[in-house]
């Protein structure tokens, strides 16, 4: 993938890596919910019991910060693979939901 911050691009490459593996068959809307959670918790857990003041210690620590970056794309793959699924712009529905956001809360 070229270096880029187009998330359609990045969307693709999502896309790419699931055909290229045959894993589509794999990927329900609630195995993909699912699996959301369970990355999700696994980035909570490089904070869980930890105060402000460890948790910036941590993310100093460069090894640490790159295993909180990997969960996070683990999140973030596991979300744009079900917004494929389910059909969803998830661009289009983030910037809609960041403007509700401002009128909610100006």
């Amino acid at each position: 993938m070229t270096e880029t911050r187009d998330f359609g691009l990045l969307e693709e490459e999502v896309r790419r890596f699931r055909d290229d593996r045959d894993w589509r068959k794999f990927h329900t809307p609630k195995d993909l919910a699912a699996s959301i959670a369970i990355e999700a918790a696994e980035l909570l857990e490089h904070f869980q019991w930890r105060t402000d003041e460890e948790t910036r210690a941590d993310l100093a620590d460069p090894a640490k910060r790159d295993a909180v970056a990997r969960e996070m794309a683990d999140v973030l793959i596991l979300l744009v693979s079900a917004a494929d699924v389910v059909g969803v712009d998830l661009h289009a529905a983030t910037l809609a939901k960041i403007a509700e956001n401002a009128r909610k809360y100006p």
